[in-house]
């Protein structure tokens, strides 16, 4: 397993210096979501040139560390036509760029019904899930052509809200550039959290094949809501989704989320812990 962080949760700093930051702290990898970590020069469609890709490219490399996913976290299910319009530009440029890039995946949510992409019961209705699934498969068609996998993060909040239903989204669009990115918190919510040993082990199950990545955070309850955290500061027990990935899935990217400057360090050394005693 090749463990590293959501870049734009290392200290606010040029991107050089966050590479030279995750290097130290021991990261191999980075999740690199453009508009959230890059200020030093415009990161919009237009400027996702070649050369633009072929220079983080080399210094990704300079710090020894793989973009593992290049984040395009839009609503795809956006009933607002002129949004989706730009939508749907930002996923083909990611999509391009990516494939220069040498980034492991794109990866995306997957929406919610409404403008402002928060939850609502209809999330979770037929009807959500055919919008989404129509909207996606343009975008896994150019992902096709361009030689990239596109990784969907199924949240309980959001339209793929359980790994039924991420299962039937792969098998409605039926291609080897869709797969998943395992967030084992982000299938959790209050009324389901109890439950979470055998949510985990249903995802293993039935989504273990198109598993692309792994997101690692932890959990505490509070005000009765589920409240992310760094790993080994909530309630989490992550042995049996490491097994999974020590034994099928060994060089796997795993990018940690929900950590602080001053908790990467001891997040890292948690997690790199439990998957060496797997």
């Amino acid at each position: 397993m090749q463990l590293g962080i959501r870049l734009h949760d290392i200290k606010k700093a040029p991107l050089e210096e966050r590479l030279q930051i995750a290097k130290e702290q021991g990261f191999k990898c980075g999740h690199l979501a453009l508009s959230k970590v890059i200020s030093e020069f415009p990161t919009d469609n237009s400027a996702l040139t070649p050369g633009l890709a072929m220079y983080l490219n080399k210094l990704f490399s300079k710090y020894d560390q793989d973009i593992a996913v290049l984040g395009c976290y839009l609503n795809l299910a956006d009933p607002n036509e002129e949004k989706m319009k730009k939508t749907y530009a930002r996923y083909l440029a990611n999509i391009r760029f990516a494939s220069l890039l040498g980034a492991g995946v794109v990866g995306s949510e997957t929406g919610a019904v409404n403008e402002e992409y928060k939850f609502e019961e209809r999330n979770h209705s037929g009807e959500a899930l055919k919008i989404f699934i129509e909207r996606l498969r343009p975008v896994v068609k150019y992902a096709e052509k361009a030689g990239v996998i596109f990784a969907i993060e199924p949240v309980y909040k959001h339209i793929v809200c359980n790994p039924q239903r991420a299962r039937f989204v792969l098998d409605e669009i039926a291609s080897p550039n869709l797969q998943i990115i395992f967030d084992p918190v982000n299938l959790l919510d209050i009324s389901n959290y109890e439950r979470r040993d055998e949510i985990f082990e249903e995802a293993i199950d039935i989504l273990g094949d198109d598993i692309a990545m792994l997101h690692l955070k932890d959990f505490i309850v509070e005000d009765g809501q589920l409240k992310s955290v760094a790993c080994g500061t909530g309630e989490m027990k992550y042995e049996r989704i490491l097994k999974f990935v020590k034994e099928r899935k060994p060089y796997m990217h795993a990018t940690l989320e929900n950590t602080v400057p001053e908790n990467a360090v001891a997040a890292r050394e948690f997690i790199q812990k439990i998957y060496d005693e797997a």
